[in-house]
């Protein structure tokens, strides 16, 4: 598969990011987004191989039902 057929979905329509994306995507710092996957790891982030990725349909349900972060 060559790099023109390849095509990249957007951050907004993916259902898993990495910290970066979600760090980005949420205006969020990476060290608190990888804090937070730590710590609800299995409710808003999985661990896959040797990163963390964040479910963003349950993380913007959780950021709705925090009153801070």
């Amino acid at each position: 598969m060559n790099a023109e057929s390849r095509q990249e979905l957007p951050v907004s329509e993916k259902y898993m990011l990495t910290i970066k994306e979600a760090a980005s995507y949420f205006n969020i710092g990476t060290k608190k987004m990888r804090r937070i996957a730590e710590d609800n790891l299995g409710n808003i982030a999985v661990y896959c191989g040797n990163r963390f990725l964040i479910i963003r349909p349950k993380f913007e349900d959780f950021i709705l039902n925090s009153s801070e972060i």
